[in-house]
């Protein structure tokens, strides 16, 4: 006889949306509006966020993350509003997040560091454990998880940083940059996980590699200069451009129709 289940377990969803931005804007010091304006809504699946440097995806991701507050609009995640100054304890259980460069203690272990990050994110302690020997497997680093951080390579910091991430098994990922240091092998292992996790997981991933984008997200969010510029799937990206533009695949070609448009060049570096 198939048990019978509890009122949690049929409940709908208390949310339409993962993630949802209604006219938000970030500000980054006194004077510059990083993310400007933006409405944005985002549910399960893997999210590519594209743009160019400056173009406001780190301060968004750091919003999303609730590092930043928004200086104006609305954000919710996960049905819960994630503006002002209010308490966020109980939502970052439920986030994960990768930020650019993040530190760590040279002497933990790889087992070490993802554990404490565990207790950080109040893992129950009879759970971290098993916990941070799955996120260790997943990133391909069991064989490393007793070696200390200060003998990794650039890469394998890299991976600890994803496996960090995802130990409290979140429901909201935030990754920024997260191929960075990585060689090709690892990078289609990342996309393969990424696919993995993104079928019960809003996984936002930004990146500078658009060929990324096309091998692991289910859609594509270009950004720039603080606003949405595109949002659509990378079939959709790639029929946006054509021959006159730049670049040497169709997703690269679309890229630079969106931001640069027809016979603009190169553009600076």
């Amino acid at each position: 006889m198939m048990p019978a289940a509890s009122a949690a377990d049929i409940a709908p969803t208390p949310y339409a949306w993962e993630i949802r931005a209604t006219g938000l804007k970030v500000r980054v010091g006194r004077n510059h509006m990083a993310v400007d304006g933006l409405d944005l809504s985002l549910g399960t699946g893997v999210h590519g966020l594209l743009g160019p440097n400056g173009a406001g995806k780190s301060t968004l991701i750091r919003a999303l993350a609730t590092v930043l507050r928004p200086a104006e609009g609305t954000l919710e995640l996960l049905g819960e509003s994630a503006g002002g100054m209010g308490e966020h304890r109980a939502l970052r259980r439920r986030i994960g997040y990768l930020p650019q460069e993040f530190g760590y203690y040279k002497r933990f272990t790889v087992r070490e560091f993802v554990e404490y990050m565990a207790w950080l994110k109040e893992v129950p302690k009879g759970d971290i454990p098993a916990a941070v020997q799955h996120a260790v497997e997943r990133v391909g680093l069991a064989d490393r998880a007793d070696k200390r951080m200060k003998t990794l390579s650039g890469g394998m910091v890299r991976r600890v940083g994803i496996a960090q991430a995802i130990v409290n098994d979140p429901t909201i990922l935030l990754l920024d940059e997260p191929t960075a240091g990585l060689d090709p092998a690892q990078r289609l292992r990342f996309r393969e996980l990424l696919q993995e996790l993104g079928k019960d997981t809003c996984v936002v991933v930004s990146t500078h590699l658009v060929e990324d984008v096309a091998a692991a997200c289910t859609d594509v969010v270009l950004f720039a200069e603080g606003r949405l510029v595109f949002q659509g799937t990378p079939d959709d990206l790639a029929a946006a451009g054509g021959p006159e533009h730049v670049g040497d695949s169709p997703l690269e070609r679309g890229y630079s129709a969106l931001l640069l448009g027809p016979g603009r060049g190169r553009g600076a570096w």
